[in-house]
């Protein structure tokens, strides 16, 4: 028996002997501090943002009665280690990117972005009016985690480059930061691939320990300084076209929780999720003139690039597939792309076109 099953397996039990022998839960009464850590060194443009919103719309909202204690990266444990933080009750709570932890279980690349997958508007169809939020929650079930999203970036740039890329071949050998399943398709067309978290990776580029990164988009991208050491940027990226942040609590702390406190980290994070996307949105334009203004020279991936990130990542995706879990998870993921993409395509896509023509 896999984890997996075994873990429901004695939920049910203990759900059943909870219905017949137990009363109803009795919720931590006065006030309360959680901690939050989060993979975001202090300050980070718009990632550290979402966290501190989340943080401060949970006190506010309880009027202090739920207080949020947020640690940035390195404060109390390092950006990749939030999870385990959580997990372990060393750490009440987390806000990160869930592809950070692909390696506790792929399925989590979905609720931040998978290459070639959903835009920001595509995964909020998906989680708030699909099955998007329950099956974040199967997942969290396994690992004792209450998760919701909680802030997206939108579609992330392609990267900085110390070179210009003209073919697939120019990845050979190539040493580039990229995190989750993107960064695994990436491998399959020869890079190097470096998972190092946002408040290291500006020192990794200017050091040449990397040649290469992919962060959000302009606005964080110039808040980070990557301009100052590599000109050439790539605006558009298969890997993460609308990338979600998580917050993640540990379960049994948030069971312990009255349900009008559960119900404000619910809300407290859906509004992020809206917030921080418009946030980075709002930014980008300004901050991509900026930057073009300021010599970086803004570039496109040529055709044979796509088609060979293509090949990659439906080979990537393809790997985790005996996983049911997974399968499950990327099946209605998949789905659900597809019925938003056929309206958004037609009608939105549509109207910018058109847009552009008559406006010029």
């Amino acid at each position: 028996m896999d984890r997996r099953s075994f873990l429901k397996t004695s939920a049910i039990g203990g759900t059943a002997a909870a219905a017949t022998g137990l009363a109803a839960p009795a919720y931590a009464q006065g006030n309360r501090t959680l901690t939050m850590v989060t993979s975001w060194g202090r300050g980070l443009a718009g990632v550290h943002d979402a966290a501190q919103r989340v943080a401060d719309n949970i006190t506010a909202m309880t009027d202090g009665s739920l207080t949020i204690d947020l640690k940035a990266s390195g404060e109390l444990v390092g950006g990749f280690e939030v999870f385990d933080a959580v997990t372990s009750g060393q750490a009440d709570m987390y806000h990160a990117a869930d592809y950070y932890f692909v390696g506790q279980h792929p399925g989590y690349a979905f609720f931040t972005s998978v290459p070639f997958g959903m835009t920001a508007q595509e995964l909020a169809n998906w989680y708030y009016h699909g099955e998007g939020a329950a099956k974040h929650d199967e997942l969290g079930e396994i690992f004792g985690l209450k998760s919701f999203l909680a802030g997206n970036t939108g579609a992330q740039a392609g990267g900085w480059f110390s070179k210009e890329i003209n073919g697939p071949e120019d990845f050979q050998g190539l040493k580039f930061r990229m995190p989750g399943l993107g960064g695994q398709a990436l491998g399959k067309l020869g890079a190097s691939i470096q998972n190092l978290p946002g408040a290291e990776v500006y020192q990794a580029l200017a050091s040449g320990a990397i040649d290469g990164t992919e962060w959000i988009g302009p606005w964080a991208d110039e808040k980070a300084g990557f301009q100052e050491i590599t000109k050439f940027y790539y605006t558009a990226g298969f890997h993460e076209p609308g990338a979600g942040l998580s917050l993640a609590t540990n379960r049994d702390v948030f069971n312990e929780l009255s349900p009008a406190h559960q119900k404000v980290i619910e809300i407290a994070a859906g509004e992020c999720h809206q917030w921080n996307l418009s946030q980075f949105l709002n930014n980008n334009g300004a901050a991509l003139q900026r930057l073009q203004a300021g010599g970086v020279n803004v570039l496109e991936f040529p055709d044979s690039v796509w088609d060979a990130m293509g090949t990659a990542t439906e080979e990537t995706l393809s790997e985790h597939m005996g996983d049911d879990l997974y399968a499950g998870i990327r099946e209605s993921y998949n789905s659900s792309m597809a019925a938003s993409s056929n309206w958004l395509v037609k009608s939105e896509g549509t109207y910018r076109s058109q847009r552009d023509r008559v406006l010029g």
